[in-house]
């Protein structure tokens, strides 16, 4: 294992190890999520920092507030990333008012508006006017898979300098040619949303995706065909070799296998580590992308690509934390 990702799966670790002592009552689905924010930016939780950013938020918004779900501890961690994070909340507050006006209010629209907020260039209501129009064509495409969750990839894809049709046709192009590998899931439809965010023809990518896919699988059993996807499709803008990619999910994984939390069958299953292992190599090797990302030099696709990789992340995490607390709740 090369030393820069042997390092990053140790600071993870120690990083979830970090929160989880500090927010004791989240769900164990959140922690490595968040703790892999602090990895993409560079940083290192605080305690004190933490705990003045969870203030910060329980002072602003009720406890009902979309804020205060599933979603709190990402903005939690991503404020405290932040060399200004008050300023920061008060952009994730103002494009939240902006985005609800045009997408139903959800967690997930609350997430979608907590990770654009790390920029302050964005034009919040141009941005979310063309979100709502790409998110329709996108629910009248697939009526059955697409749902509010979904507010987040519209947002993302709404950055892109190409024209709503070509977008459109990107997704369901690469959608068309998922399908006839992969089983109809959300996970299907996210990573032609997040392989639409490249310039490159749809055959090539998806391609070049399920090259990866293959490579991994091989190496480690089975890749998870479902909500794991789109982190293969993550993984697929990576400026480096198929064999390369899949040779260091492997090692991700076999170091994740012998960390608390992860190495008994009280922790994570294996589709689930493997999809952290990707996670991990994603935000090692972001830097270098190639080609060009929504229209943005490459030199600025490992910023975008590290959006991606928190919103698909987090989604994947609180819709496992609402899975768990309702099965619990069940009993």
């Amino acid at each position: 294992m090369k030393e820069s990702l042997k390092t990053a799966c140790e600071t993870m670790i120690r990083n979830r190890d970090l929160l989880k002592k500090q927010f004791r009552w989240e769900s164990d689905y959140l922690y490595p999520v968040c703790a892999n924010i602090f990895l993409t930016e560079g940083a290192s939780p605080d305690s004190e920092r933490l705990a003045d950013c969870n203030r910060m938020i329980k002072e602003s918004v009720g406890i009902f507030s979309n804020f205060r779900g599933n979603v709190r501890l990402p903005l939690i961690c991503s404020l405290a990333c932040d060399q200004n994070p008050q300023a920061r909340w008060e952009r994730a507050q103002g494009f939240y008012q902006i985005f609800k006006e045009h997408f139903f209010r959800s967690e997930f629209l609350a997430l979608g508006a907590a990770m654009l907020a790390g920029s302050s260039k964005i034009d919040a209501e141009t941005l979310a006017s063309r979100a709502r129009i790409l998110y329709k064509r996108m629910k009248k495409e697939h009526p059955l898979l697409t749902g509010w969750e979904d507010s987040v990839s519209a947002l993302l894809l709404a950055q892109s300098t190409r024209d709503d049709d070509m977008l459109i046709e990107d997704v369901e192009q690469c959608y068309q040619l998922l399908r006839e590998r992969m089983p109809i899931s959300d996970g299907l439809q996210t990573s032609a949303h997040v392989l639409a965010m490249s310039e490159e023809a749809p055959e090539q990518k998806c391609a070049r995706m399920l090259e990866i896919y293959d490579a991994v699988s091989s190496r480690c059993k089975k890749y998870g065909r479902s909500y794991e996807l789109p982190m293969i499709a993550v993984l697929s803008f990576l400026d480096l070799p198929v064999e390369t990619l899949a040779e260091e999910v492997a090692e991700a994984e076999q170091y994740l296998h012998a960390q608390k939390g992860y190495r008994t069958i009280f922790g994570f299953d294996r589709r689930t580590r493997l999809m952290h292992a990707a996670m991990l190599v994603s935000t090692v090797n972001a830097t270098g992308t190639a080609g060009e990302l929504n229209g943005i030099v490459a030199q600025q696709a490992s910023v975008i690509m590290a959006v991606i990789q928190q919103a698909i992340m987090c989604a994947v995490a609180s819709s496992s934390a609402a899975s768990a607390a309702a099965a619990s709740s069940a009993h």
